[in-house]
């Protein structure tokens, strides 16, 4: 069932990255590194107040749904209402998602899908490397640490 469970989370936030950019890759600008940024706003492809004002909503949304979808799994799918239970189940979906989210959606999807690719900017790498995605995913590791503790917290509250 957990592994039913992590598909299906890992499933919505795909779908949430997907929503994202739903007008096109330019609408995730915020997602690409500075130096893609910043070409496309010199080409006048967007303006930082948009990519800005972009990267607040889909944040908004994707922590509120990504939260709330882990904490009914946690506690009315799973039925888990004690704190310990609930942080390593909360630790084992936020690790899944962290690496997910550096291996399938980044080194798969952006680095092998067109879609991907801002016009004008194709020059410019906008993938991390393989060594800049393993940091990145080592330290989100260690964060995911303590934001386990605070889904655990919630979800004792709530059930």
């Amino acid at each position: 069932m957990i592994i039913l469970q992590l598909v299906i989370y890992c499933l919505i936030f795909t779908l949430m990255v997907r929503f994202s950019v739903r007008g096109g890759a330019i609408d995730g600008m915020y997602f690409y590194p500075k130096a893609v940024q910043d070409r496309a706003i010199e080409i006048g492809l967007t303006t930082r107040e948009t990519m800005n004002r972009k990267r607040k909503i889909f944040m908004t949304e994707f922590y509120i749904v990504m939260l709330t979808t882990l904490v009914l799994i946690i506690g009315l799918w799973n039925n888990v209402s004690d704190f310990k239970a609930a942080y390593l189940h909360a630790l084992l979906f936020l690790e899944v998602m962290n690496w997910y989210d550096g291996i399938v959606i980044d080194e798969v999807w952006v680095r092998y899908s067109k879609f991907w690719v801002i016009p004008g900017c194709e020059d410019i790498p906008y993938v991390q490397t393989i060594k800049q995605m393993l940091k990145k995913r080592l330290f989100l590791t260690l964060v995911w640490v303590i934001g386990a503790a605070i889904v655990a917290g919630i979800v004792t509250l709530v059930f």
